[in-house]
């Protein structure tokens, strides 16, 4: 594994220092106090190195994720200096002392940082469908350093060719189509939790607003009714071999079916739940699969015609755009997380969902003050914004 850069390739540059003002407008120091007295882990005594700068420094760790904590450090300082004064900004704080410093601030800050994040992230005009906030739910992995306690904590993969290299954690998403907004997100060890039960912890976040899109994975009939259960609108692609016997065909070529926990269920009539059906091909298009299968609870072809759902459908590719959006582009290319501990890598982990979100941000400001939609916008060139060119003006006000 590629060693950490000790400082920035061709040195730090005035807006290096003032990257994290940015972070620090979008996530508000008074915010920021407020999720640390509600974690019980506000700064009680004035020190080097306040809480509040941790939580910016996770941040913009994430930001930096192949510069040595000290020179990140240095740059948070830089730009918090206006509120902390002089004698925290010329601070010399050593890796062991930011490690320390991070243990003590936990994990469940960053998670309520993250929750009030995802509330705030306004709605997109033209993003809706039939009036619904159309959403997408789907999981991914991330991997750790290959640390006992990680390992413990987490679990190691296992796939045809054996065990994975590295610890991993899975993670579950829902995010907004238009916006690559995150919404949710849950973790857990990639052994012990599967997507499906990660998503069952996303349904509380579900509401009777949003028309929710998912992989044929996801589908099982208590899941299914569970997630109808919350008030929203779902589309969710299922496998071919789902037992849906048409019952009403539709003018628009979909039709009427029910879905039943058991064959049992299903002699008896028991329990069932109806739902309409949307069959269709990718003509001419390469590697499409043989038929397609979709089950939708929006019944009515008059309000959701099956053609528009069939290509609402393809919009839950967006979800995996931005998975790699967090992979890829915000954490450089760089494989694996840095934390070597559980706790901190979990830390690590929602101050990544909360740097993504605030760039996110960023660019849905952005695109509203140019006229144009957040999708037109590239998550690359917004990342290096934030790295390399924000303006003074961008300093946190005292």
């Amino acid at each position: 594994m590629a060693r950490t850069e000790a400082t920035l390739p061709g040195g730090a540059r005035l807006a290096d220092y003032l990257a994290v003002g940015y972070l620090a407008l979008n996530c508000s120091l008074g915010q920021v106090k407020e999720a640390l007295t509600k974690c019980g882990v506000q700064t009680r005594v004035r020190r080097d190195m306040p809480r509040e700068v941790l939580v910016y420094f996770v941040m913009a760790m994430c930001l930096y994720p192949r510069v040595a904590y000290e020179e990140v450090f240095r740059l948070v300082i830089e730009g918090l200096r206006r509120i902390y004064g002089d004698q925290v900004r010329d601070a010399q704080v050593s890796k062991a002392a930011i490690s320390q410093g991070r243990a003590r601030l936990g994990w469940q800050v960053m998670r309520e940082l993250f929750a009030r994040q995802a509330a705030q992230h306004p709605r997109t005009a033209g993003g809706d469908y039939a009036g619904y906030r159309v959403m997408s739910v789907d999981g991914s992995t991330l991997d750790v350093p290959d640390e006992k306690a990680n390992a413990q904590a987490f679990g190691y993969a296992q796939g045809g060719r054996g065990e994975a290299a590295y610890p991993q954690i899975r993670f579950v998403a829902l995010a907004e189509c238009a916006t690559h907004a995150l919404c949710e997100v849950q973790m857990g060890g990639v052994c012990e939790h599967s997507e499906q039960a990660l998503t069952r912890q996303l349904f509380p976040a579900f509401s009777d607003d949003m028309l929710v899109l998912a992989d044929r994975l996801f589908y099982g009939y208590d899941m299914w009714r569970d997630a109808v259960a919350t008030g929203a609108k779902l589309l969710w692609r299922v496998k071919s071999n789902l037992r849906l016997p048409c019952e009403v065909p539709l003018a628009d070529g979909s039709y009427l079916s029910t879905v039943y926990a058991s064959d049992t269920d299903r002699r008896h009539q028991r329990n069932g739940m109806q739902v309409r059906v949307i069959e269709y091909r990718l003509e001419g298009v390469p590697d499409a699969e043989p038929q397609y299968r979709l089950i939708t609870n929006l019944l009515d072809a008059a309000v959701a015609p099956a053609i528009e759902l069939a290509a609402l459908y393809h919009r839950r590719w967006k979800i995996e755009e931005m998975f790699d959006e967090i992979k890829t582009h915000l954490c450089d290319g760089k494989k694996v997380l840095r934390s070597k501990t559980p706790d901190l890598v979990r830390q690590e982990f929602y101050a990544l969902m909360l740097t993504h979100a605030a760039i996110r941000r960023l660019m849905y400001e952005a695109a509203q003050d140019s006229g144009q939609h957040p999708e037109d916008l590239s998550f690359v060139h917004a990342v290096r914004v934030l790295n390399r060119r924000l303006p003074e003006a961008a300093a946190v006000p005292p």
